[in-house]
């Protein structure tokens, strides 16, 4: 029987915290073990964030430039030296509802699996915005894998 590639996009979804790198070797792992699948490493800024950014630094010209230089250097720091260099990948960001921007990435790319972290979805932001991993898990197009922080697991 032919290998055949479960999973060719995976969306790995980064609030760049902790359990963010838990949920990252997942996807790492399920992007080795499925040949020539595409890791794209993304990151939702909430609309409240940044409107404060932005009415905060209001000096600074175009914003938005600033904010992708910041996402691509945590991304160059943390993430990029772990991926191996066989797996293709990309990053992106966007800003606007958590949920609704990782379910129109993963529509837009037509992703097959989205990796996110519980944890991720149990902050002060979130919990004040409503807890997105739940939306993500409801209305998501394909699987989605949530990976708790190793703490949560323990009694």
């Amino acid at each position: 029987m032919p290998h055949r590639n479960i999973f060719k996009k995976i969306l790995f979804c980064t609030d760049f915290n902790t359990d963010a790198m838990r949920a990252f070797r997942y996807a790492l792992n399920i992007a080795a073990a499925n040949k020539d699948s595409e890791l794209i490493i993304f990151h939702a800024i909430p609309e409240p964030d940044a409107q404060f950014w932005k009415s905060y630094i209001y000096e600074v010209e175009d914003v938005d430039t600033k904010a992708r230089q910041d996402i691509d250097r945590k991304i160059a720091e943390v993430y990029t030296p772990a991926i191996p260099e066989d797996i293709a990948w990309s990053s992106d960001f966007s800003v606007g509802n958590v949920g609704e921007e990782i379910l129109r990435k993963s529509q837009e790319e037509s992703v097959s699996l989205i990796v996110i972290g519980r944890g991720a979805g149990s902050n002060v932001i979130n919990r004040m915005l409503g807890n997105f991993t739940e939306k993500v898990i409801r209305k998501a197009h394909c699987p989605v894998l949530v990976v708790p922080d190793e703490e949560e697991g323990e009694i």
